[in-house]
């Protein structure tokens, strides 16, 4: 079990599921969120129902699988924050930054 943001997430696998899907399920409406893994991997995410405007999160996306989380969480702060549009590529932006 592991914690991201403030909800608790439980990785099983497809056998723990099958064995113990009304717990998983009751606990998806307590507010936890339960990651589905073949072989290791992220494949799908059982949690409680959440409006369609949620702003998606890292650690939403980490639950997914979509990405890998930093291990390391003592990083400062960025010290300068550059807006981003949609269609912008990032090579551009580091290209302005850097003043190539």
């Amino acid at each position: 079990m592991c914690t991201l943001g403030s909800v608790e997430t439980n990785q099983v696998g497809m056998r723990e599921l099958r064995a113990n899907l009304a717990s998983l399920t009751r606990r998806a409406q307590e507010g936890q969120r339960v990651v589905i893994t073949v072989d290791g991997l992220p494949v799908a995410q059982l949690g409680p129902v959440e409006p369609d405007d949620a702003e998606i999160t890292i650690e939403d996306l980490a639950a997914r699988g979509l990405l890998i989380p930093a291990r390391r969480t003592d990083r400062p702060q960025p010290a300068a924050v550059m807006p981003l549009w949609a269609g912008t590529r990032i090579d551009h932006l580091v290209r302005e930054v850097r003043g190539r």
